[in-house]
């Protein structure tokens, strides 16, 4: 480990028990801010508390498993193995993801398609062998990592024939470490804070830190195309993807981990993005480097969009090594200082900023470094110069590290706000920096405006979580009211998502920049592939899947 270098983990939570029903940890909350809640009664109303289902009463709901019991072949492998449960509560666990869908479903106790079992394989033959079961009962097949999808991307579906989710954590295990090639082979099943925990023993670090960190697995991130917050720097999980193995229904598909090759199409290339439509991903191996000595967030404040845009689009063009930038719109900027209250520091900053001419509409850039000490000042300075020229003021790294403390938390405010009676949700896309301006607009106004013929409104702030020399995405969230029933809940949910998505389609962006596309954006992938392009997906899932049994309905109708 390089001297200074520290070997701490980012703020996580460790999560030994997934909250049934919503994100996270079961045992640990984080209020709802009272000054976020008068935010949003302001904007679009008091929330009225739904009538939520108890565990027990969504568990009796669950349906009798359609698979067969006896000495088949399902009764043998149970009893030489035990890697199949049929039991409710295991099943209703594993039946949904975190999309705003599967929320509705879970807490309404409204839950549709339920799997009839979950597998639980401790190795790559383990999933060998359950898809061979598969197959001989006629079975779909849900590959389930760490349940975080926001898309509907393991949500089950209903189907004549059973369905088996096979939940991957007992595949979990760092199997290979080579320090001096810079390579780490685990189980797809490992969760994203134990593989940097184990890692960070060696002193080194993948650098993957998506919003979902805490309960996501690498496999995930592999089958969803994932970027992490740091990914400017670390790069998004296809650089960091080498190779690995994949268990198809056809057989077993093995990526070797070459530094480089021009030996015909990239077969990690068909595996990244796949979402469990190909096979299961057993075992990856990633790239990995030493835990960098210095990692620090600075911010700065920017008096308008427009000088804050240009400024971020010059320092990313310009080449800097830095491992973020994350610009929040001045409504997103405003709701964060109105979280922050009237605290004295609060105060301190708006007078100071205002002085320097950083007042009502300003924006805030975070701007992450690492690297060396030495490195990472000087990366600071070029970065700063270019914004301080359109106006940016820099205020240190108080609030940078008040970012890095909180980074995985947002998720958790989710449950708070629906018990609150408010649904909150995002929409995100990538797009050039030519027609960012127009996208970013549109978004907000579409969603904005999405409830107005029901009578409701909602609430909605933007930033840019990613930039790219070329473009940048945008990642919108929005808040609205609960309707009085599940189904009126859904149907404000879908006009919001449905206005979003048609926008981002009529304009020019990416269906999705980082969540992957599931059951929300699968109507709209083609828009994006083209005829050709759909008819390729099929034809390659086909090949390796040609009885259809993975992931029903996911990515390719």
């Amino acid at each position: 480990m390089p001297t200074g270098a520290t070997s701490r983990l980012p703020n996580v939570v460790n999560c030994p028990m997934r909250r049934w029903n919503g994100w996270g940890d079961d045992t640990r909350d984080y209020p709802v801010p009272p000054a976020l809640l008068e935010l949003l009664t302001d904007r679009i109303g008091a929330g009225q508390p739904p009538d939520d289902v108890s565990l027990a009463a969504a568990v009796r709901q669950v349906s009798l498993s359609r698979l067969p019991e006896g000495t088949g072949p399902v009764g043998s492998l149970r009893e030489i193995t035990g890697l199949l449960s049929s039991d409710p509560a295991d099943r209703l666990l594993h039946a949904r993801g975190q999309s705003f869908p599967d929320l509705v479903a879970m807490r309404s106790g409204q839950l549709g398609a339920v799997p009839d079992a979950v597998a639980h394989p401790r190795s790559g033959s383990d999933v060998r062998a359950l898809i061979d079961v598969a197959r001989s009962l006629e079975a779909k097949i849900i590959p389930y990592g760490g349940g975080t999808s926001v898309v509907g991307g393991v949500t089950a579906t209903a189907s004549d024939a059973p369905v088996l989710t096979v939940d991957l954590a007992g595949v979990s295990g760092l199997t290979r470490l080579n320090r001096r090639d810079q390579l780490a082979t685990f189980g797809a099943g490992v969760t994203g804070p134990r593989l940097e925990a184990l890692l960070r023993a060696d002193g080194l670090t993948v650098g993957h830190f998506p919003q979902s960190f805490e309960l996501s697995t690498l496999g995930g991130w592999v089958a969803t195309r994932s970027s992490g917050q740091q990914s400017l720097g670390f790069g998004r999980i296809e650089r960091l993807f080498a190779g690995g193995v994949v268990e198809c229904p056809a057989g077993t598909l093995e990526l070797p981990a070459f530094p480089a090759s021009a030996a015909g199409p990239d077969l990690r290339e068909l595996v990244l993005g796949s979402e469990g439509r190909l096979g299961i991903i057993t075992e990856a191996t990633v790239r990995v480097r030493p835990v960098p000595e210095t990692d620090d967030v600075y911010a700065v404040f920017l008096p308008s969009w427009d000088a804050a845009l240009e400024a971020t689009r010059e320092i990313v063009q310009g080449g800097t090594p830095l491992s973020m930038l994350r610009l929040s719109t001045a409504e997103e900027a405003a709701t964060q200082r109105t979280l922050a209250g009237d605290s004295r520091a609060a105060v301190v900053l708006d007078k100071g900023l205002a002085v320097r001419g950083v007042g009502a509409g300003r924006c805030v850039l975070l701007i992450g470094v690492m690297g060396t000490a030495a490195l990472a000042r000087q990366r600071w300075r070029s970065a700063y110069g270019v914004a301080r020229r359109h106006g940016g003021v820099q205020v240190g790294r108080s609030l940078g590290r008040r970012w890095q403390r909180g980074r995985f938390r947002a998720p958790y405010l989710r449950n708070g706000l629906w018990e609150r009676g408010f649904g909150i949700d995002t929409v995100e896309t990538a797009t050039t920096w030519s027609l960012l301006p127009a996208m970013l607009a549109r978004l907000e106004q579409v969603i904005g405006a999405a409830l107005e013929p029901v009578g409701e409104r909602v609430h909605v702030v933007t930033h840019l979580s990613h930039v790219y020399p070329t473009g940048s995405s945008i990642y919108t969230t929005y808040a609205f009211r609960l309707g009085a029933t599940a189904a009126e809940t859904m149907e404000r949910w879908s006009r919001c998502k449905t206005a979003a998505s048609e926008a981002i389609v009529a304009i020019g962006g990416t269906i999705s920049h980082q969540h992957g596309v599931g059951l929300d954006h699968r109507d709209y992938l083609p828009a994006e592939k083209g005829e050709l392009g759909m008819a390729t997906l099929r034809s390659l899932a086909e090949s390796v899947d040609p009885d259809g049994r993975m992931n029903p309905g996911k990515l390719i109708a």
